[in-house]
């Protein structure tokens, strides 16, 4: 075809789309079917027998309309079976189908770059410590898919598990051209289900995803409660291991902790590799904090850079927020934030990155700053070396964790839920009026004893 007649081709995809819905223009409108364009004449290329039969049945007029709104004129349309090998050899020029739901799904902002309208890439990607075996073992498939099938990645968020996928997808695409590959979440796989199960499109649902040669899913731990869905992805994923077909899939938790999903589908997920991606380190947060940095043309003092890779750990789309609001500071006042006005601007954000603290810790941290013994905290001691600590470790479970008053009292010796808001009030006390604690260390003062507590939990 000619670039006009593409053009024309786009446009008529486009007009279908609006008139069908996106949902159904991407379950049967794929990457399988051909368009061609001749004149007036337009010819769809598909498959097999069966799709053919339910596109001219289902979407022949919509067709019709949509190709005499673009010509604005009468056109024709006419469809035609080819084989998959006779697809493999036909020319370039052939148009894949427009908009697609499940393979034009919008990037969300992750891990390792500032994915805002563009797909990760492995160029994209930065490396270190914490990803290195799953970004290798992600670009070997790029050689040699179905090997290691399926290949399941799991990290907390932030990690960079979407960007992972997002580059395994863009990488195969540019690699095989004429191979179908769909990239979706969880959530999308389970709605286009349901939408099957209430029409009568399931047949053609299982179709599109059983007969592709790389299939990635996100966020697999959203199947969880999911029955029916579960079965199907069973079925999907045993259809393609028979194939030899290359699966990918992600979650914030490893297989071990979604036993939920059944055991034999944890089983299969877990057949081929599995591999844990780590939150990024130092070095690693400085290059994403860089790179960044020059996607976006923002400049950045490096001592402020500095300050938040060591302040914002955790999910890594923290820095971007960062930078993005330091850079609003910039515009509204003319001038480049310092640390001190980047400290100031930006608590909310630290006070996110601080990482998840349950109650054990801070027994721990206590018992390691006061130089008390496990479970002291927990026994019926009231002399001062051991209520005074256990105050604090009260004080600072209400303030880095969600547990109720009751539920602290009842960690540390069964206590009343009074007795934990006494003890709350008594330290915000001590905190306003500059008392010192008792140590083995000497005198502290309570803010200083709870900045030791912090830093041994590695919130400072």
């Amino acid at each position: 075809m000619t670039r006009d007649d593409t053009e024309i081709v786009s446009a008529v995809q486009s007009a279908l789309t609006d008139k069908v819905g996106t949902t159904r223009f991407g379950m049967w409108f794929d990457s399988q079917v051909q368009w061609s364009l001749s004149g007036d004449h337009l010819q769809l290329e598909v498959r097999d027998t069966f799709t053919l039969e339910r596109i001219r049945r289902s979407f022949q007029s919509d067709l019709e309309k949509a190709l005499e709104a673009v010509l604005r004129q009468p056109g024709r349309i006419s469809f035609r079976v080819v084989t998959r090998e006779a697809q493999s050899l036909a020319p370039q020029q052939l148009v894949e189908a427009g908009p697609r739901r499940d393979t034009t799904l919008k990037p969300s902002t992750d891990h390792a770059t500032a994915k805002h309208g563009r797909w990760g890439t492995f160029k994209s990607l930065v490396v270190g410590d914490a990803n290195r075996i799953a970004v290798t073992a992600a670009e070997m498939l790029k050689d040699q898919p179905g090997t290691i099938s399926p290949f399941f990645i799991h990290g907390t968020p932030g990690s960079g598990k979407t960007h992972l996928l997002q580059s395994i997808w863009t990488e195969f695409r540019q690699r095989r051209r004429r191979c179908r590959a769909i990239y979706m979440t969880a959530e999308q796989f389970t709605c286009q289900f349901l939408a099957a199960l209430r029409g009568s499109g399931l047949p053609s649902f299982r179709h599109k995803y059983r007969d592709v040669e790389l299939l990635l899913i996100d966020d697999i731990q959203f199947f969880v409660g999911k029955r029916a869905t579960i079965s199907e992805l069973h079925y999907t994923i045993d259809t393609l291991l028979r194939e030899g077909r290359q699966m990918v899939f992600a979650s914030q938790n490893p297989p071990a902790e979604l036993q939920d999903l059944g055991m034999d589908l944890i089983a299969r997920i877990s057949g081929g590799l599995v591999c844990g991606i780590e939150q990024a380190d130092l070095e690693m947060r400085r290059s994403i904090c860089e790179q960044y940095c020059q996607a976006q043309q923002v400049k950045i003092e490096p001592a402020v850079i500095d300050y938040l890779v060591h302040h914002l750990r955790g999910d890594t789309r923290l820095l971007h927020g960062a930078i993005n609001r330091l850079r609003a500071m910039e515009l509204a006042f003319g001038e480049l934030a310092s640390v001190e006005k980047a400290r100031d601007q930006l608590q909310d954000l630290f006070q996110v990155a601080r990482r998840s603290v349950k109650l054990p810790d801070i027994e721990r941290a206590i018992c390691d700053v006061f130089g008390l013994s496990a479970r002291s905290l927990q026994s019926t001691g009231r002399t001062r070396s051991v209520s005074q600590p256990r105050m604090l470790a009260m004080w600072l479970a209400r303030e880095y964790t969600r547990a109720a008053f009751a539920e602290i009292g009842d960690f540390f010796g069964h206590r009343a839920h009074n007795t934990v808001i006494s003890a709350h009030q008594r330290v915000n006390r001590w905190m306003a009026e500059n008392e010192t604690i008792q140590t083995p260390h000497g005198c502290w003062n309570a803010r200083d004893a709870i900045r030791r507590v912090e830093a041994e939990l590695q919130l400072a």
